[in-house]
């Protein structure tokens, strides 16, 4: 596997051994602080908060478990490099899967398969000229001539994103950089995801947690659980992520509760006159899969205080809040995806009822121009010549053609064009016959223009941190009966 330094790498983030930590006890504090915040972040979940305890007398000495050793090892950033999904080969083989780039807006993607023919408007392109090529090489096709031309590109979550099978709307990787940035998603973090879709999002989280980490999706719908399932063991994702079937929302949980028509732990739920369209009738709640999956109570069933961070891309995300508060850890993050302000409205609701704070609401616009090199012409730059100067140039070839004796019928132009020649009428001739010699040269610039159809979708996102106070279960106040 090829890595290569990424920022983490770069961090220079380690322990600071003990007998680095000098005799002054501020400085002491300061490092022992420092060496906690390290194992946080790069750690995880795994995090040892105290060392082991030695109960046996056969039982290794305190602090020195093979288990404590080895996780004490991996606080050092410069072995976190820059993971590719999927790791970088320089090669392609047989069932690596490869993004075709056929131009700018239209990209696809291909399993390397023996035998197999990829078909396009530029021609037929055959597998086996895949297998055994570089990334990023150029191919061409075998029929017309090899006039056409395609490239193969190693998949990467944005390039994922441009070109996967769009089961749903799909994050798109502007706001995905924003989710990640102001989710402060980072290595072997824990991360809940509602709202799987098309696994656009999925990749982009999945990144960003390697190499310990562990995201848990959800999605309702049964046959895009069991594509998103293909699709992450079929990238080398699966040790990475969960996927779960079931709805997060709770159809049982907003259908049974204390306070019929009104709210589950202060969220608004089904019944309340706002939310008809969320009808307990019309949904399957006996929808197991056989795998752990819907059993119509909702929540995230991770237990309280698990997740690091919960991105939310529900239609109704704020019946979701109260789970999430149950959910996160204190202090930790959560981000909701909405297209409509409205939806936006009664999230921030939600949120604020639950113990967040700090909400912030973000609009990220994506403008993609086409920059290319211009080259202008320069305009002339002497005077223009007058009438009167160029016929007095067309006599003075007459004259030297008749042995300078101007014809009869050319006299009174003469006469006339005396002013002209006393004010400098030869000099005009040399101007006009050496005018395009003093043509400037043409100039580059850089210009720019927009494209005309451009992938973004536009949404509101919005953040807030959890509170340290622990939420409760909601299903904990369902009533069965």
């Amino acid at each position: 596997m090829i890595h290569t330094p990424g920022i983490v790498a770069r961090s220079n983030i380690r322990l600071v051994p003990a007998n680095h930590l000098g005799d002054d006890p501020l400085d002491i504090k300061v490092c022992l602080a420092a060496n906690e915040a390290a194992k946080d972040h790069l750690l995880g979940n795994d995090r040892p908060t105290t060392p082991p305890r030695k109960v046996g007398d056969n039982d290794d000495d305190e602090g020195t478990t093979p288990r404590y050793g080895r996780l004490l090892a991996l606080v050092d950033s410069s072995l976190y490099h820059e993971r590719h999904l999927p790791p970088p080969t320089r090669l392609i083989k047989p069932g690596d899967l490869v993004v075709v780039f056929e131009s700018f807006n239209d990209l696809n993607f291909v399993y390397a398969t023996p035998g197999d023919v990829f078909s396009n408007r530029n021609g037929h392109f055959h597998h086996d000229d895949f297998i055994g090529r570089p990334y990023g090489c150029k191919i061409r096709s075998r029929n017309d001539r090899g006039l056409g031309f395609l490239y193969l590109l190693r998949p990467t979550p944005e390039l994922w994103a441009r070109s996967l099978p769009h089961r749903t709307q799909i994050v798109h990787e502007l706001d995905a950089s924003m989710i990640v940035h102001y989710l402060d998603i980072g290595p072997n973090m824990v991360v809940c995801e509602s709202g799987t879709g098309s696994g656009a999002m999925s990749h982009a989280i999945l990144r960003s947690i390697a190499p310990l980490g562990k995201l848990h999706t959800y999605e309702f719908n049964r046959m895009r659980v069991e594509k998103a399932r293909l699709e992450f063991e079929g990238h080398g994702l699966g040790h990475l992520v969960e996927v779960h079937h079931r709805d997060v929302c709770g159809k049982m949980t907003l259908s049974r509760t204390k306070k019929r028509g009104g709210e589950v732990g202060g969220a608004t739920t089904a019944g309340s006159g706002a939310d008809d369209s969320y009808n307990v009738d019309n949904c399957d709640v006996n929808n197991d899969d056989g795998n752990g999956g819907d059993d119509g109570w909702g929540g995230f069933q991770l237990g309280p205080a698990i997740a690091h961070a919960v991105f939310l891309d529900l239609p109704e995300p704020w019946l979701a809040v109260p789970h999430a508060a149950h959910v996160i850890r204190p202090n930790g993050r959560i981000c909701s995806y909405s297209p409509c302000v409205e939806q936006t409205q009664r999230t921030v609701e939600a949120m604020r009822r639950h113990g967040f704070h700090s909400l912030r609401t973000i609009e990220a616009r994506l403008r993609e121009f086409f920059v290319s090199e211009v080259e202008m012409e320069a305009p002339p730059c002497g005077s223009p010549p007058d009438v009167l100067t160029e016929e007095r140039a067309s006599l003075e070839k007459e004259r030297c053609a008749n042995g300078g004796v101007l014809p009869m019928k050319s006299t009174v132009g003469v006469e006339e064009g005396q002013d002209a020649s006393a004010r400098g009428g030869e000099k005009a001739v040399e101007m006009v016959a050496g005018g395009s010699k003093r043509r400037r040269a043409n100039k580059k610039i850089l210009c720019a223009r927009p494209f005309a159809q451009m992938r973004g979708h536009t949404a509101f996102l919005t953040f807030a941190t959890a509170g340290n106070t622990p939420q409760p279960d909601p299903n904990e106040n369902v009533v069965l009966g």
